[in-house]
């Protein structure tokens, strides 16, 4: 019942902003944003505000064609700031994902309890720092699928991907932070792991 009400209200929110309503928009902005911010810092680094400030300028504009729910509204803005990051990139002439920092690291073996430890190590700063050092396509799906709470289906449309692509790219991810982990890249400043709230591994899969 709780959550049919929270998605009412968000679906009243959508159809507001749709028809030009400044607190509707405003509504939908608070809900999407901390979680697009996440992914765009994946992919252009500390230009991901400026890149987010570009998508909802598109958001804002193309807002009245939008047909769908909130999590298709969420899969729509990540597709949009994806296309505005890759267009950051081009321009800027540089590579958004370090991935010769991690050389074939996915395809290791990882038990479920090894790979769970990664788990605790999503969604904030320090762990999208981490997250950075995947291959982008591991990158991209972890943070789509764990940080912007999206199913397979919804991250292989805003990918350009089937969703087993999507769900098999999201647990080598996960499988190669907790490795990385083991191997201490996942401490705090203050030498402890960072600890996070995450969907189960099984979850991702």
């Amino acid at each position: 019942m709780v959550r049919a009400l929270v998605s009412g209200r968000y679906d009243d929110a959508l159809r507001a902003a749709r028809e030009g309503d400044e607190d509707g928009f405003r509504v939908l902005y608070r809900t999407v944003q901390p979680g697009l911010l996440r992914y765009l810092r994946v992919l252009v680094g500390e230009d991901a505000e400026d890149v987010a400030s570009e998508t909802w300028l598109q958001v804002a504009r193309d807002l009245g064609r939008f047909r769908g729910d909130l999590d298709g509204f969420r899969g729509w803005v990540a597709t949009i700031g994806r296309h505005r990051a890759l267009d950051h990139l081009r321009r800027q002439q540089r590579r958004p994902i370090s991935a010769d920092q991690v050389e074939n690291l996915g395809e290791l073996a990882a038990g479920d309890d090894t790979a769970r430890a990664a788990e605790t190590a999503i969604g904030t700063e320090a762990a999208l720092a981490l997250i950075s050092t995947l291959p982008r396509d591991q990158a991209e799906a972890v943070v789509l699928r764990v940080v912007m709470g999206m199913d397979a289906t919804a991250a292989a449309r805003v990918l350009g991907k089937r969703p087993g692509a999507v769900r098999t790219a999201a647990y080598r991810g996960l499988r190669t932070l907790a490795k990385r982990l083991e191997q201490g890249g996942g401490t705090s400043p203050g030498g402890g792991v960072t600890h996070f709230e995450t969907p189960a591994l099984k979850e991702v899969r």
